[in-house]
Protein backbone atom coordinates (compact mmCIF):
# COMPACT_ATOMS: atom_id res chain seq x y z
CA UNK A 1 0.00 0.00 0.00
CA UNK A 2 2.79 2.46 0.91
CA UNK A 3 4.65 1.49 -2.28
CA UNK A 4 1.60 2.34 -4.41
CA UNK A 5 1.32 5.74 -2.78
CA UNK A 6 5.00 6.46 -3.41
CA UNK A 7 4.56 5.56 -7.11
CA UNK A 8 1.58 7.94 -7.46
CA UNK A 9 3.51 10.79 -5.83
CA UNK A 10 6.40 10.17 -8.21
CA UNK A 11 4.10 10.26 -11.25
CA UNK A 12 2.59 13.55 -10.10
CA UNK A 13 6.03 15.10 -9.61
CA UNK A 14 7.09 13.90 -13.05
CA UNK A 15 4.05 15.44 -14.73
CA UNK A 16 4.67 18.78 -13.04
CA UNK A 17 8.05 18.96 -14.75
CA UNK A 18 6.55 18.38 -18.29
CA UNK A 19 5.84 21.35 -20.71
CA UNK A 20 2.19 20.37 -21.41
CA UNK A 21 0.93 20.06 -17.91
CA UNK A 22 -1.98 22.53 -18.45
CA UNK A 23 -4.29 20.21 -20.39
CA UNK A 24 -7.35 22.31 -19.56
CA UNK A 25 -6.08 25.17 -21.74
CA UNK A 26 -2.80 24.24 -23.51
CA UNK A 27 -2.89 27.43 -25.66
CA UNK A 28 -1.89 29.38 -22.57
CA UNK A 29 1.57 27.85 -22.80
CA UNK A 30 2.37 29.54 -26.15
CA UNK A 31 1.66 33.27 -26.01
CA UNK A 32 0.47 35.74 -23.34
CA UNK A 33 -1.94 37.45 -25.78
CA UNK A 34 -3.76 34.18 -26.40
CA UNK A 35 -3.81 33.49 -22.69
CA UNK A 36 -5.45 36.86 -22.02
CA UNK A 37 -8.05 36.35 -24.73
CA UNK A 38 -9.00 32.79 -23.87
CA UNK A 39 -8.98 32.96 -20.10
CA UNK A 40 -12.69 33.62 -19.59
CA UNK A 41 -14.58 31.82 -16.84
CA UNK A 42 -17.38 29.81 -18.38
CA UNK A 43 -20.12 30.77 -15.96
CA UNK A 44 -19.19 34.46 -16.10
CA UNK A 45 -19.20 34.51 -19.92
CA UNK A 46 -22.64 32.96 -20.14
CA UNK A 47 -24.19 35.80 -18.19
CA UNK A 48 -26.13 38.06 -20.58
CA UNK A 49 -24.36 41.41 -19.83
CA UNK A 50 -20.96 39.78 -20.30
CA UNK A 51 -22.02 38.23 -23.61
CA UNK A 52 -23.11 41.62 -24.93
CA UNK A 53 -19.91 43.22 -23.74
CA UNK A 54 -17.72 40.60 -25.36
CA UNK A 55 -19.62 40.80 -28.63
CA UNK A 56 -19.13 44.56 -28.72
CA UNK A 57 -15.41 44.13 -28.07
CA UNK A 58 -15.02 42.04 -31.22
CA UNK A 59 -17.45 43.96 -33.44
CA UNK A 60 -16.27 44.76 -36.97
CA UNK A 61 -17.08 48.25 -38.20
CA UNK A 62 -19.75 48.20 -40.95
CA UNK A 63 -17.83 50.86 -42.87
CA UNK A 64 -15.40 48.15 -43.95
CA UNK A 65 -18.13 46.71 -46.16
CA UNK A 66 -19.54 49.97 -47.54
CA UNK A 67 -18.12 49.44 -51.03
CA UNK A 68 -18.18 45.68 -51.12
CA UNK A 69 -20.04 45.54 -54.45
CA UNK A 70 -21.03 47.71 -57.37
CA UNK A 71 -24.74 47.45 -56.50
CA UNK A 72 -24.19 48.72 -52.97
CA UNK A 73 -22.09 51.55 -54.36
CA UNK A 74 -24.85 52.57 -56.75
CA UNK A 75 -27.43 52.41 -53.98
CA UNK A 76 -25.24 54.53 -51.71
CA UNK A 77 -24.82 57.09 -54.51
CA UNK A 78 -28.55 57.43 -54.99
CA UNK A 79 -29.26 57.82 -51.31
CA UNK A 80 -26.38 60.25 -51.02
CA UNK A 81 -27.70 62.47 -53.81
CA UNK A 82 -31.20 62.56 -52.33
CA UNK A 83 -29.81 63.46 -48.93
CA UNK A 84 -27.60 66.13 -50.48
CA UNK A 85 -30.53 67.64 -52.40
CA UNK A 86 -32.79 67.72 -49.34
CA UNK A 87 -30.00 69.39 -47.42
CA UNK A 88 -29.66 72.02 -50.14
CA UNK A 89 -33.42 72.63 -50.09
CA UNK A 90 -33.20 73.26 -46.36
CA UNK A 91 -30.04 75.40 -46.45
CA UNK A 92 -30.56 77.31 -49.72
CA UNK A 93 -34.27 76.91 -50.56
CA UNK A 94 -34.72 79.70 -53.13
CA UNK A 95 -31.47 78.99 -54.99
CA UNK A 96 -32.06 75.22 -55.08
CA UNK A 97 -35.64 75.56 -56.31
CA UNK A 98 -34.60 78.14 -58.91
CA UNK A 99 -31.85 75.91 -60.32
CA UNK A 100 -34.27 72.97 -60.37
CA UNK A 101 -36.84 75.02 -62.30
CA UNK A 102 -34.16 76.12 -64.74
CA UNK A 103 -33.09 72.54 -65.49
CA UNK A 104 -36.68 71.43 -65.96
CA UNK A 105 -37.37 74.29 -68.39
CA UNK A 106 -34.20 73.41 -70.32
CA UNK A 107 -35.28 69.76 -70.62
CA UNK A 108 -38.82 70.76 -71.57
CA UNK A 109 -37.68 73.15 -74.29
CA UNK A 110 -35.27 70.59 -75.75
CA UNK A 111 -38.16 68.10 -75.86
CA UNK A 112 -40.48 70.69 -77.40
CA UNK A 113 -38.03 71.57 -80.17
CA UNK A 114 -37.35 67.90 -80.85
CA UNK A 115 -41.06 67.22 -81.25
CA UNK A 116 -42.11 70.31 -83.21
CA UNK A 117 -39.08 71.02 -85.39
CA UNK A 118 -38.39 69.15 -88.59
CA UNK A 119 -35.03 67.51 -89.18
CA UNK A 120 -33.94 70.38 -91.44
CA UNK A 121 -34.60 73.11 -88.85
CA UNK A 122 -31.63 74.11 -86.69
CA UNK A 123 -31.78 73.89 -82.93
CA UNK A 124 -32.60 77.26 -81.31
CA UNK A 125 -30.15 77.62 -78.44
CA UNK A 126 -31.23 81.19 -77.67
CA UNK A 127 -34.79 80.00 -77.09
CA UNK A 128 -33.54 77.38 -74.61
CA UNK A 129 -31.52 80.03 -72.79
CA UNK A 130 -34.64 82.20 -72.50
CA UNK A 131 -36.54 79.31 -70.93
CA UNK A 132 -33.67 78.57 -68.56
CA UNK A 133 -33.58 82.21 -67.46
CA UNK A 134 -37.33 82.26 -66.86
CA UNK A 135 -37.15 79.15 -64.68
CA UNK A 136 -34.14 80.45 -62.78
CA UNK A 137 -35.14 84.07 -62.19
CA UNK A 138 -38.94 84.05 -62.14
CA UNK A 139 -40.63 80.68 -61.75
CA UNK A 140 -38.35 79.14 -59.12
CA UNK A 141 -38.47 82.02 -56.62
CA UNK A 142 -42.20 82.63 -57.23
CA UNK A 143 -43.05 78.98 -56.53
CA UNK A 144 -41.12 79.13 -53.26
CA UNK A 145 -43.01 82.18 -52.00
CA UNK A 146 -46.37 81.00 -53.35
CA UNK A 147 -46.36 77.65 -51.59
CA UNK A 148 -45.12 79.21 -48.36
CA UNK A 149 -47.92 81.79 -48.58
CA UNK A 150 -50.54 79.09 -49.14
CA UNK A 151 -49.26 77.09 -46.16
CA UNK A 152 -49.58 80.16 -43.93
CA UNK A 153 -53.00 81.25 -45.18
CA UNK A 154 -54.42 77.70 -45.24
CA UNK A 155 -52.35 75.52 -42.88
CA UNK A 156 -54.79 72.59 -42.78
CA UNK A 157 -54.90 69.68 -45.25
CA UNK A 158 -58.57 68.78 -45.26
CA UNK A 159 -60.51 68.63 -48.51
CA UNK A 160 -62.05 72.09 -48.23
CA UNK A 161 -58.66 73.71 -47.55
CA UNK A 162 -57.08 71.91 -50.50
CA UNK A 163 -59.89 73.11 -52.78
CA UNK A 164 -59.28 76.68 -51.62
CA UNK A 165 -55.58 76.40 -52.47
CA UNK A 166 -56.40 74.93 -55.86
CA UNK A 167 -58.87 77.74 -56.60
CA UNK A 168 -56.29 80.36 -55.61
CA UNK A 169 -53.80 78.78 -57.98
CA UNK A 170 -56.23 78.70 -60.91
CA UNK A 171 -57.58 82.22 -60.35
CA UNK A 172 -54.43 84.09 -59.27
CA UNK A 173 -51.07 82.38 -59.62
CA UNK A 174 -51.72 80.55 -62.88
CA UNK A 175 -53.01 83.54 -64.92
CA UNK A 176 -50.35 85.91 -63.57
CA UNK A 177 -47.47 83.56 -64.34
CA UNK A 178 -48.86 82.79 -67.81
CA UNK A 179 -49.07 86.51 -68.63
CA UNK A 180 -45.53 87.05 -67.34
CA UNK A 181 -44.22 84.09 -69.33
CA UNK A 182 -45.76 85.14 -72.66
CA UNK A 183 -44.89 88.82 -72.17
CA UNK A 184 -41.28 88.24 -71.16
CA UNK A 185 -40.62 85.74 -73.93
CA UNK A 186 -42.21 88.02 -76.58
CA UNK A 187 -40.25 91.01 -75.32
CA UNK A 188 -36.96 89.10 -75.53
CA UNK A 189 -37.84 88.15 -79.10
CA UNK A 190 -38.13 91.84 -79.95
CA UNK A 191 -41.92 92.20 -80.10
CA UNK A 192 -43.49 95.59 -79.44
CA UNK A 193 -46.10 96.34 -76.78
CA UNK A 194 -48.92 96.11 -79.33
CA UNK A 195 -47.67 92.76 -80.54
CA UNK A 196 -47.39 91.46 -76.99
CA UNK A 197 -51.01 92.52 -76.27
CA UNK A 198 -52.16 90.87 -79.50
CA UNK A 199 -50.31 87.65 -78.53
CA UNK A 200 -51.99 87.60 -75.12
CA UNK A 201 -55.42 88.07 -76.70
CA UNK A 202 -54.73 85.17 -79.00
CA UNK A 203 -52.93 82.70 -76.70
CA UNK A 204 -53.90 83.47 -73.10
CA UNK A 205 -57.46 82.11 -73.02
CA UNK A 206 -56.71 78.79 -74.81
CA UNK A 207 -53.72 78.28 -72.54
CA UNK A 208 -55.77 78.90 -69.40
CA UNK A 209 -58.51 76.50 -70.54
CA UNK A 210 -55.95 73.77 -71.14
CA UNK A 211 -54.43 74.52 -67.74
CA UNK A 212 -57.79 73.97 -66.04
CA UNK A 213 -57.82 70.44 -67.48
CA UNK A 214 -54.27 69.66 -66.32
CA UNK A 215 -53.31 71.51 -63.13
CA UNK A 216 -56.14 70.74 -60.65
CA UNK A 217 -55.12 67.07 -60.49
CA UNK A 218 -51.45 68.01 -60.02
CA UNK A 219 -52.28 70.64 -57.39
CA UNK A 220 -54.43 68.22 -55.42
CA UNK A 221 -51.56 65.72 -55.12
CA UNK A 222 -49.09 68.48 -54.27
CA UNK A 223 -51.18 70.13 -51.56
CA UNK A 224 -52.52 66.88 -50.09
CA UNK A 225 -49.46 64.65 -49.84
CA UNK A 226 -46.28 66.74 -50.23
CA UNK A 227 -44.62 68.76 -47.41
CA UNK A 228 -44.29 72.48 -48.01
CA UNK A 229 -40.51 72.55 -48.57
CA UNK A 230 -40.82 69.96 -51.38
CA UNK A 231 -43.96 71.28 -53.07
CA UNK A 232 -41.97 73.42 -55.51
CA UNK A 233 -39.98 70.36 -56.62
CA UNK A 234 -43.12 68.28 -57.18
CA UNK A 235 -44.85 71.15 -58.96
CA UNK A 236 -41.80 71.54 -61.21
CA UNK A 237 -41.90 67.83 -61.96
CA UNK A 238 -45.54 68.10 -62.99
CA UNK A 239 -44.75 71.19 -65.04
CA UNK A 240 -42.41 69.30 -67.37
CA UNK A 241 -45.22 68.25 -69.74
CA UNK A 242 -46.94 71.60 -69.28
CA UNK A 243 -43.73 73.45 -70.10
CA UNK A 244 -43.36 71.48 -73.33
CA UNK A 245 -46.76 72.87 -74.31
CA UNK A 246 -45.96 76.39 -73.03
CA UNK A 247 -42.67 76.63 -74.91
CA UNK A 248 -44.47 75.54 -78.06
CA UNK A 249 -47.12 78.26 -77.57
CA UNK A 250 -44.45 80.86 -76.88
CA UNK A 251 -42.61 79.95 -80.08
CA UNK A 252 -45.61 80.70 -82.31
CA UNK A 253 -45.36 83.61 -84.70
CA UNK A 254 -46.41 87.14 -83.93
CA UNK A 255 -50.14 87.57 -83.51
CA UNK A 256 -50.19 90.85 -85.43
CA UNK A 257 -48.56 89.24 -88.46
CA UNK A 258 -51.11 86.42 -88.44
CA UNK A 259 -54.22 88.57 -87.97
CA UNK A 260 -53.23 91.26 -90.50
Amino acid sequence: MSGSLRRNVSIIRLLKNQPFTNFTNPINRFHPFLRNQTHIPTREFLRFPNVVRKVREYEISPTLFTFSSSSSTASFGKVGFVGWYLGMVKSWPILTKSVTSSFIYIAADVSSQTISNSSSEPYDLVRTLRMAGYGMLILGPSLHFWFNLMSKLFPKRDLMTILKKMAMGQLLYGPVMTIVFFSMNAHLQGESSEEIVARLKRDLLPTMLNGVMYWPFCDFITFRFIPVHLQSLVSNSFSYLWTVYMTYMASLGKAAAITS
